[in-house]
């Protein structure tokens, strides 16, 4: 078995018995997972590897965070305590956890029915609304009991209701409309915001969208095994709440210059070449024409999974069992991560969004979390910018040689064109 754990000393650490049987769990785009089975059950053993994600400290504060969310009844699976009470193992200078196998199967939006959407929604909402109040609760308060509701993470925008019959009357496509006016025909110009894997993986790639990178640890922070809990802080260290600059067109023409340069460079050639040529081309015009469309900032942040997508969510049955791999927990604009989950879930493979499951889902979700649809609005503006300027799947494969995303290029990057073409409906989907 490839990077084979050292199960000896893990399964002492955490008093879980003698191996049985120990299987690598196909592998995401980050981590190390194993499905193990002992003489005192089945359980999930997770290598933390990537080195973005893999800070003892931190892995120990996103354990913390679960175990909050788990007392207030959201579906998660926090890790098992070793002896010790700690929850993450360093052995040979890797960071290992140990969680309970949950049974499950990961479901593609196409999966799921109208009312299940809604309910995906419902379920993002929550989890906003919850990390808002576990992360902010001074150490040494308690969160809510189990099953206590927990508010919104801020009350929603009243706003007054837009019939079908109003539609006649949005705004023209983006390249026709002033900046200010274009984010959403819906929700009129939006103001400056305020400052598993536990299962097998259907496909070993990963979600449609790059993972907002990890916070590095700070030079000359140690390396060393991992000695004492990390105790829980409301923040992050080193984490802001200021949100990030949108990609600037100037530094994506270079980009798609360098990854022209390395498809010319390619041999043999294949259709791989030639579709990403095209993309290329078609995505510089696109920016070309719509480069005075970029979004000045980010909407309101919160704290949020991170890489909420298929993947990381288990079902068991037509119910959610697990949310997975809290890795990328973190600070970010609340809005944009419900955005860009729906543009996972719910893309078909022509490119284009199953629109009305979006509706339900977002309708549910702006519900749960209290947000309104301007942020929806907002985020959809951003997202769609992001697309237009993000080439991570052509990266990987011609800077790395990593080919486990090539699978969802010709849809993810299909689906940047059309969002374009029809970037009134898919805002309207959103906010309506």
């Amino acid at each position: 078995m490839p990077h084979a754990p050292p199960l000896g000393a893990l399964l002492h650490r955490y008093s879980a018995g003698s191996a049985l049987t120990c299987e690598p769990v196909e592998e995401g785009l980050l981590n190390r997972g194993y499905r193990l089975r002992t003489t005192r059950g089945r359980y999930f053993l997770k290598h933390h590897f990537d080195p973005d994600t893999a800070d003892p400290a931190s892995i120990a504060r996103q354990h913390r965070a679960t175990e909050r969310l788990a007392d207030l009844g959201v579906p998660v699976a926090p890790p098992l305590p070793g002896r010790d009470g700690r929850t993450v193992a360093v052995v040979g200078g890797h960071a290992y956890a140990l969680h309970p196998w949950i049974e499950g199967r990961h479901r593609h939006g196409s999966q799921l029915t109208p009312g299940q959407c809604g309910r995906l929604g419902a379920l993002l909402g929550v989890v906003h609304a919850s990390l808002e109040h576990v992360m902010r609760t001074p150490a040494g308060q308690p969160p809510p009991g189990r099953g206590e509701r927990v508010p919104p993470a801020r009350e929603p925008e009243r706003t007054t209701p837009t019939g079908r019959g109003a539609r006649a009357e949005r705004a023209p496509h983006p390249q026709h409309t002033p900046p200010s006016e274009a984010i959403c025909p819906a929700a009129g110009p939006v103001p400056p915001a305020a400052s598993s894997v536990h299962a097998t993986r259907a496909t070993p790639a990963g979600p449609a969208d790059p993972p907002p990178r990890a916070e590095p640890a700070p030079p000359g922070a140690p390396a060393a095994p991992f000695e004492s809990a990390a105790p829980f802080t409301p923040t992050a260290p080193g984490r802001s709440d200021a949100p990030a600059p949108s990609p600037d067109p100037a530094d994506t023409f270079v980009l798609i210059d360098d990854l022209l340069g390395r498809v010319r460079r390619h041999r043999p050639a294949d259709s791989f070449d030639e579709l990403a040529r095209h993309r290329l081309l078609e995505r510089r015009g696109l920016l070309e024409r719509h480069a005075d469309r970029r979004p000045p900032h980010g909407g309101p942040v919160g704290w949020v999974h991170g890489d909420f997508h298929p993947f990381n969510l288990l079902y068991r049955g037509d119910a959610p069992a697990a949310i997975v791999d809290w890795d990328r927990l973190g600070v970010q604009p609340r809005a944009e991560e419900a955005v860009r989950a729906a543009a996972i879930f719910f893309v078909r493979p022509d490119g284009t969004l199953d629109l009305p499951k979006t509706r339900q889902y977002a309708r549910a979700y702006r519900r749960a979390a209290g947000a309104s649809p301007r942020e929806l609005a907002a985020a959809v503006h951003r997202v769609w910018w992001e697309r237009l300027n993000d080439f991570w799947m052509l990266r990987w494969h011609y800077e790395r040689g990593d080919t486990r995303a090539d699978s969802q290029f010709p849809a993810s990057s299909a689906l940047a064109v059309w969002w374009t073409r029809e970037y009134d409906a898919v805002c309207g989907a959103f906010t309506d």
